[in-house]
């Protein structure tokens, strides 16, 4: 029996239209073989968090560039947590100040990417440290 591929989940979350990163990040994951749910724009975080757990996601990439990250980042992983499933790892993206990562980190974020991460070093940030939730 093969193991399964590890599913992520790419969200927006707030008010922010701006998915060109999300767009081209979902499109990098599935090209690199694992399988991906692209849930779109203007997501709040509890509807980010009851997708994840319906769509048995083993890792949730957010989103922002709006300067929102601050409140919703957190904000998906306690209601991930409250609702059993804070073994779904939450890694951020966007415009984040460098000053807003230890914040981030502390509040459960694993991994923040800025623009002009590169794509394959986030790839393989992913290999490296996450794998298929037991579901």
């Amino acid at each position: 029996m093969t193991e399964r591929k590890i599913r992520i989940m790419v969200a927006k979350p707030g008010l922010d239209g701006h998915d060109r990163g999300a767009r081209v990040l979902a499109r990098c994951f599935r090209d690199a073989g694992f399988e991906v749910i692209y849930t779109g724009c203007h997501q709040t975080p509890e509807q980010i968090a009851a997708a994840a757990i319906q769509e048995d996601v083993d890792m949730v990439g957010l989103s922002c560039l709006s300067g929102a990250h601050r409140y919703l980042f957190p904000k998906v992983v306690e209601l991930l947590r409250e609702q059993g499933a804070g073994d779904i790892a939450v890694i951020g993206g966007g415009i984040i100040p460098d000053q807003d990562f230890q914040m981030l980190t502390d509040a459960g974020i694993q991994a923040i990417f800025t623009p002009g991460a590169k794509l394959d070093e986030i790839v393989e940030w992913v290999r490296g440290h996450i794998k298929p939730r037991d579901i």
